[in-house]
């Protein structure tokens, strides 16, 4: 059985979002919190770090080069080295409770992500999709904190996240990209389970699960039965993708929030990147097409 692998000792406050690179055979991932990108290279182990002065609380590759995130109000184009961002769309700068979250390309280049009420308490937060004419649709809505999405091999299955409530969604994806049949995929209701956070899907359709203090990633068929349980050094795992060259390797962000006094003690290692071995491969990375 494979074990998990220290990738990059790294305090992250709140690491999120892994993004795999095939050109640069690295994994790019953001601290929301810090306000930092983080770029590691596989091969090399090369580190770097940019920081800013705003939030980048998601990142996906830009076919035509380059890179698309969400910051704290909407969907924009940066320039990693500059710190620059090009606004496409900011659909809740009236929404000063609120801040974008996780978001994920499908594979017809169109960039999904939600938004969160920081506090934690209101169902504020929409799901967007942004497409690459640069046209930009409310896709859902009444989430506390949107997490997510993952996409079925097929494109026509959509999973996403309310972390707050504690709940796994799945959905249908139609060849518009509209959505229907919303309903639970799977409620957390045991408190060792955590909370639902980011997520992947393997080539064979499994779902798998970062649990936010719940020290694990959970891999679910899509029928909803679990398959397997991964169990991490750290209580705050955030998501996962997967990556190397044969896209057989689970890259794993943690968070060292809320992780302080005697329990950073315990778990020393909470922020830093992890990899497994899954003995399963994952599907190639989409750039958005904008």
């Amino acid at each position: 059985m494979s074990e998990i692998k220290l990738e990059w000792e790294i305090p992250a406050i709140l690491g999120e979002g892994p993004l795999w690179v095939a050109e640069e055979s690295a994994i790019y991932w953001v601290d929301i919190v810090s306000k930092k990108v983080h770029r590691y290279g596989v091969n090399d182990g090369s580190k770097k770090t940019w920081e800013y002065d705003f939030e980048v609380t998601s990142l996906v590759q830009r076919e035509q080069g380059g890179f698309v995130c969400t910051v704290r109000d909407g969907f924009a184009f940066i320039d990693l080295e500059t710190g620059s961002i090009d606004p496409i769309e900011m659909p809740e700068t009236h929404i000063p409770g609120n801040r974008f979250n996780d978001g994920k390309v499908d594979a017809e280049g169109r960039f999904w992500s939600g938004t969160m009420d920081e506090a934690e308490k209101e169902e504020s937060g929409t799901l967007y999709r942004l497409d690459p004419d640069k046209s930009m649709h409310v896709m859902d809505k009444d989430y506390i904190i949107t997490n997510g999405p993952a996409f079925s091999p097929d494109g026509r299955t959509m999973y996403h996240n309310d972390t707050t409530k504690r709940c796994m969604y799945v959905l249908d994806v139609a060849e518009d990209a509209s959505i229907s049949n919303k309903r639970v995929f799977v409620q957390f209701d045991d408190e060792a389970e955590g909370f639902p956070d980011g997520m992947t899907v393997d080539e064979n359709g499994d779902i798998w699960q970062a649990s936010f203090s719940g020290h694990r990633i959970t891999r679910f068929a899509p029928s909803g039965e679990v398959k397997e349980v991964i169990e991490m050094p750290v209580p705050n795992v955030t998501s996962c993708t997967f990556g190397g060259e044969n896209l057989d390797t689970l890259y794993i962000t943690t968070a060292r929030y809320l992780v302080e006094g005697d329990k950073l003690k315990k778990y020393p290692l909470a922020g830093s990147l992890f990899s497994y071995k899954p003995g399963v491969k994952g599907l190639p990375t989409p750039k958005f097409k904008g």
